[in-house]
């Protein structure tokens, strides 16, 4: 018994830090946070000048393409969004069934503090037409 309760608290920190991992990738790509809104183009350009030292015709050139593929990320974001809140709300009920009331009373708030700047921002992710 001990061997599947240690296998279930495994299983609950891989999926929790699988969660927060992928939670933490996405909104640095999508919501404002210490680093650029990458949802603006002129942020995703001056980021991308300043790592890789673009050229003024490459920063046109990014600039244009960012544009051109808005509405492609628009439609994809507008798709799988509520895919994503769906399974994280079942991913967060169902870890929330392990823990104990003082562990859950924590996970709420951990939760809450995680997801509120994604949360915050509910407009599309992908590139602003700036």
């Amino acid at each position: 018994m001990n061997r599947l309760r240690a296998g279930a608290l495994a299983l609950l920190i891989v999926v929790f830090a699988a969660g927060v991992a992928v939670g933490w990738g996405g909104r640095r790509w999508t919501h404002a946070g210490p680093a650029p809104r990458y949802r603006e183009a002129r942020a995703m350009v001056d980021f991308l000048t300043k790592e890789l030292k673009l050229s003024s015709a490459q920063q046109d050139s990014v600039r244009g393409i960012l544009r051109r593929h808005r509405p492609e990320l628009d439609t994809l974001w507008h798709l799988v969004h509520p895919r994503m809140d769906s399974l994280r709300a079942v991913m967060h009920r169902e870890i929330d069934a392990q823990l104990t009331p003082s562990q859950r009373t924590r996970y709420h708030a951990l939760v809450a503090r995680v997801e509120r700047p994604a949360q915050s921002d509910s407009g599309t992710p992908g590139l602003d037409r700036n």
